[in-house]
C-alpha cells in the first residue's frame, strides 16, 4: 500500500494532512484493513478541543472498537457527517475518508509525526513483513 507522501502519520495509525493551520484527520488503510468492516464512527463535536496523543473518538468494526488518537492539538472545526450514515467509506478509501478537521493550536506538532516512508517501515516492523 502506498501511503500519501503529503500526509503525516501516528504510531496509532491515524493520518493528518496539514494545510496552513488546518489539519484533516483520518485513519490509515492499514488500520481499516486490520479492523475489517467499519460499522460506526464516533467523531467529536465541532468546537471540541483535542489534545495530541489523547483519544478523540472511536471506530467500530464487526471485530472490535478502536480508539482514535489525535495526531495534533487544536479545535475541531468540521466533522465528516457522511460517515454517520456511511462509515464504510473508510473501508472503500481510508486516505480520502477523513473523520475531522482541526484548527491546529501548534502547527509544529505535526513535524514530529511519521513521514509516509517512516510509517510504511513502522507497519512492516509491526506486521513482520
Amino acid at each position: 500500500m502506498a501511503y500519501p507522501a503529503n500526509y503525516r502519520y501516528t504510531r496509532e495509525h491515524e493520518w493528518i494532512e496539514v494545510d496552513g493551520k488546518t489539519g484533516t484527520v483520518g485513519i490509515t488503510d492499514y488500520a481499516q484493513n486490520s479492523l475489517g468492516d467499519i460499522v460506526f464512527v464516533d467523531a467529536p463535536k465541532v468546537g471540541a478541543t483535542v489534545k495530541k496523543g489523547e483519544v478523540f473518538g472511536s471506530v467500530e468494526s464487526v471485530k472490535a472498537v478502536s480508539d482514535l488518537y489525535a495526531p495534533v492539538s487544536g479545535t475541531v472545526i468540521e466533522v465528516n457527517e457522511e460517515l454517520a450514515s456511511s462509515p464504510e467509506k473508510i473501508n472503500t478509501d481510508a486516505h480520502k475518508a477523513w473523520i475531522m478537521k482541526v484548527e491546529l493550536s501548534d502547527p509544529a506538532e505535526a513535524d514530529s509525526l511519521l513521514s509516509a516512508a517512516d510509517y510504511d517501515k513502522f507497519v512492516a516492523e509491526e506486521t513482520g513483513h
